[in-house]
């Protein structure tokens, strides 16, 4: 007769798990290794070689030596313990930190977008522009707006863009505005964001 242990299937698995996981050092074994790679043939140096002494640990450095089989199953019992986006909503973040279909990641990671250069002439980028350009068009479509901006990643260098986009709107209209609203349940960016784009925070406790 077999029995199944708490928790049912891998899938299942609490997020939080139960027992506290060990620490990778305390599954180590001395001389065990997941992995080597045979000769090569190649001349070899040591680090004494090619690193200044300076720059050398005085000491060894303790490493943990463990298996593969122990090294993949650490790391994957620890990744069951952790929420991510595939698993449910994420309160806090940008869209870097939602869910994102995976058709859209798999083209972001396509090498004619991921190997271009920052300092690449844009004779060389065309393709890279177009996508940008077409992008732009089509937030503007969505949102009502005449022109949008790429130029902040997310989080807060967006927050501070779009804080430094309002200041200048209401500075070109002769407008004074000196103070920004938020809850006290904002996220810690928000506060300081406001500094940064010149204005005072006031904060407004949530219920």
């Amino acid at each position: 007769m077999t029995t199944s242990l708490p928790g049912g299937k891998a899938t299942s698995i609490p997020l939080l798990g139960r027992d506290a996981e060990p620490t990778i050092f305390s599954l180590s074994s001395p001389e065990r290794r997941a992995w080597s790679f045979r000769s090569t043939g190649l001349p070899e140096w040591t680090a004494e070689e090619l690193v200044p002494a300076v720059h050398l640990a005085a000491d060894p450095v303790e490493l943990p030596e463990v298996s593969e089989r122990d090294l993949v199953a650490h790391f994957t019992r620890l990744s069951h313990r952790q929420y991510s986006v595939d698993l449910g909503a994420y309160p806090l973040g940008s869209c870097t930190m939602k869910y994102n279909p995976k058709l859209c990641d798999d083209a972001a990671s396509l090498p004619g977008l991921t190997n271009v250069h920052p300092a690449a002439p844009s004779a060389l980028i065309q393709g890279w522009l177009e996508l940008l350009v077409l992008l732009e068009e089509s937030l503007c479509e969505t949102t009502g707006m005449v022109a949008a901006t790429l130029q902040p990643p997310a989080g807060a260098a967006g927050e501070l863009c779009g804080l430094l986009l309002m200041r200048a709107w209401h500075e070109d209209r002769g407008r004074q505005r000196t103070k920004v609203i938020i809850p006290d349940s904002a996220h810690g960016t928000n506060p300081a964001s406001v500094t940064l784009g010149g204005y005072e925070t006031v904060t407004v406790p949530s219920d």
